[in-house]
């Protein structure tokens, strides 16, 4: 039983302890697929798992961190896909994006037609090269932090989880200032959804690049997880769990300081040790 376009589904769950099932209610959390389309050219470009909410910022933060759009200016409108045949009536699973008309976007960049999960996120790039290609340089220097704020994150982070608390099943993504502050978080079922989000509110916001914040994500880090940080010009980067060892080439060429297995007073880092004090 399942609210429409709710971030939470209720379901009836067992739960099993020392041989006995009791039966509860349960929150889970919501996943819906989301089909982003471009009005001119008129096609799908993603149909993506996530978890209602934020759907603006997250096709967004799609089109900017894939290099359809390059400006805030670049979009001229986004709205729910609405169905005449029926009353009129809203399709909030369908997104429409208006790009200015004058823009011609190179959707070569997408390379193939997009069924994004909510597990994996944008797969499938071909290489660190690619980023390169699309004009992105290395982060500067500038931003130093202490370990006792990065110590604070994830405590910070898991607070902030309205819904990860109901449910026990999303990804977080938070973004903060040098004193460890958060300014904004995102959630969703998939990490690079989450991620996205948060890109996208501060792209519409008109507050790229993000050079003199820091960036948490739940989960692992991965090559997509630092592709979208490189887009956001977010120079520390985060991570609960390991990163793979294309996320920690690609910090290092792109001059992020990567931070893994932030746990408690303990954490790794994987590249750019000079912003840690």
């Amino acid at each position: 039983m399942k609210n429409s376009q709710s971030s939470k589904t209720k379901a009836k769950i067992w739960v099993v302890e020392n041989n006995n099932f009791v039966t509860h209610s349960d929150q889970l959390a919501t996943e819906e697929p989301l089909e982003i389309r471009l009005n001119y050219p008129k096609q799908t470009i993603a149909v993506t798992m996530r978890t209602p909410g934020a759907d603006f910022d997250l096709a967004a933060g799609f089109l900017y961190s894939e290099g359809v759009i390059k400006n805030q200016e670049d979009i001229a409108k986004i709205s729910y896909c609405v169905d005449p045949k029926v009353d009129g009536k809203q399709r909030q699973n369908i997104i429409n994006v208006s790009l200015k008309s004058e823009l011609n976007p190179n959707l070569t960049t997408l390379e193939r037609h997009f069924l994004t999960t909510s597990a994996c996120g944008v797969c499938g790039k071909a290489s660190i090269e690619s980023l390169q290609i699309k004009g992105f340089s290395a982060i500067p220097l500038g931003l130093e932090v202490s370990a006792e704020i990065i110590y604070s994150l994830p405590d910070k982070l898991n607070t902030a989880q309205r819904v990860f608390k109901s449910t026990g099943g999303l990804h977080a993504a938070g973004l903060f200032n040098s004193e460890g502050k958060l300014l904004k978080l995102r959630e969703d079922v998939g990490r690079h959804n989450a991620l996205d989000k948060l890109i996208g509110s501060e792209f519409l916001a008109g507050q790229l690049p993000l050079n003199n914040l820091m960036v948490m994500v739940s989960g692992r880090s991965s090559f997509e997880i630092l592709q979208k940080c490189i887009t956001a010009g977010l120079p520390i980067v985060c991570a609960v769990s390991a990163p793979s060892s294309l996320a920690v080439e690609i910090a290092k060429r792109f001059n992020i300081t990567l931070v893994g297995f932030l746990r408690g007073r303990k954490f790794n880092i994987y590249s750019g040790v000079e912003r840690i004090k």
